[in-house]
């Protein structure tokens, strides 16, 4: 759904602009840094990337999620780093608050979010529960107006620049799945909590995961998102299926980069006396690189489209983040083979986005558990869609 295709299509280009000009050249800065530089993010901010998804009435842009798609097919043609930045507070980090918190908490921090001033994280994964997320062990245990927080969280994006973090804690210790599970606003200065050293990571340079401990941590009563224990993992699910339509768009994006750098090298790069973009076995590997990519972005679009117009969209949601994220990491591969030797090299960049990538088809949900999204899904909906 866009609601105003001529406001759309400016700000699609102004994206586009940014990346292109902004963020391509900066992609070589990051990696070696391993550091977003301050006037990008501060640019990122005065274009309202932070609040994509906050309503008009709070500050934000209010985009549907075909419009976000539309934004994140652009975000992806730069390194994954910069949306990572912004992604965790337009997803998973805030969605919890905009979908199930009260009119106060909604009012209180999703302004915030959509300048930028402060920074969501989404405090689920542990140790010993990831793609099991209902077997959580953080506990939150009642003390006056206050719960006591005590666990440790894994994995979690942007939490050394976080403000506050969406946790998802177990409130009910006798209910051991997913019912024993509460959603809480924790402010990231609150005392008892810290942070990990930022983990080394394959690639993804710029874009920071490190543990969160909370070791008696005091969380207000009132900050339970949606005033209701139990509900956390419903939170969860909810804005995990958003998550991956945007991620899955993510993915098209990069996946599209790729392909247009491999199909440029090919009609440069020459090899007995022409261009290797005129040899069959490169262009089967190009072939089947669009193919996927026109595959892929259909998908997110007609997804996006359902969701905006109020369809169930669990399946589908499954289905882009599992074919958009395993066709970016072959589109990938083939990106190196078609670059050849170079391609092995850093100077050429094809090598730094092998690496990014292969973390889509791992976080927010792995390519396995998809599946099983999706053959649960089809098993209860009794047909195909």
């Amino acid at each position: 759904m866009i609601r105003d295709p001529e406001t759309m299509n400016v700000f699609v280009d102004t994206v586009q602009r940014f990346v292109r000009e902004r963020l391509v050249p900066a992609e070589e800065v990051v990696a070696e840094t391993d550091a977003i530089p301050a006037d990008i993010v501060q640019e990122m901010k005065d274009m309202g990337m932070f609040g994509l998804t906050v309503p008009e009435e709070f500050g934000g842009l209010g985009l549907t999620m075909e419009e976000e798609v539309l934004v994140m097919l652009e975000m992806g043609k730069t390194s994954p780093a910069f949306r990572s930045l912004f992604g965790t507070t337009v997803g998973i980090g805030s969605q919890g608050i905009l979908m199930d918190g009260t009119a106060e908490q909604k009012a209180e921090y999703l302004p915030k979010l959509a300048s930028g001033e402060l920074i969501a994280s989404f405090a689920l994964t542990e140790p010993d529960a990831g793609s099991d997320a209902a077997s959580l062990r953080t506990t939150a245990v009642r003390d006056g107006d206050d719960y006591i927080v005590n666990g440790t969280k894994r994995f979690i994006t942007n939490s050394p620049h976080a403000g506050i973090f969406t946790l998802m804690a177990r409130t009910n210790p006798d209910n051991k799945g997913a019912g024993g599970v509460s959603a809480f606003i924790v402010d990231a200065k609150s005392p008892g909590i810290s942070i990990g050293k930022i983990d080394k990571k394959m690639g993804q340079k710029g874009a920071h995961t490190a543990d969160v401990i909370f070791e008696n941590c005091r969380v207000p009563a009132k900050n339970i998102i949606g005033l209701k224990e139990g509900q956390g993992f419903k939170t969860a699910m909810k804005v995990l299926e958003k998550g991956r339509i945007h991620i899955a768009a993510i993915a098209v994006g990069c996946a599209e980069r790729m392909l247009q750098d491999s199909l440029a090298y090919a009609m440069e790069r020459k090899q007995f006396g022409e261009p290797i973009a005129n040899f069959q076995l490169v262009q089967a590997m190009l072939a089947d690189g669009q193919a996927e990519l026109y595959a892929a972005r259909c998908m997110v679009l007609d997804a996006a489209r359902r969701r905006d117009d109020g369809k169930d969209v669990a399946v589908e949601a499954s289905c882009c983040k599992m074919f958009a994220t395993e066709a970016c990491g072959r589109i990938a591969d083939r990106a190196v083979q078609i670059f050849g030797g170079a391609g092995y090299l850093s100077e050429y960049g094809i090598e730094r986005f092998y690496r990014d990538v292969r973390l889509f088809r791992l976080y927010e949900g792995t390519t396995q558990i998809q599946q099983i999204v999706i053959g649960r899904g089809m098993v209860k909906n009794g047909h195909v869609s």
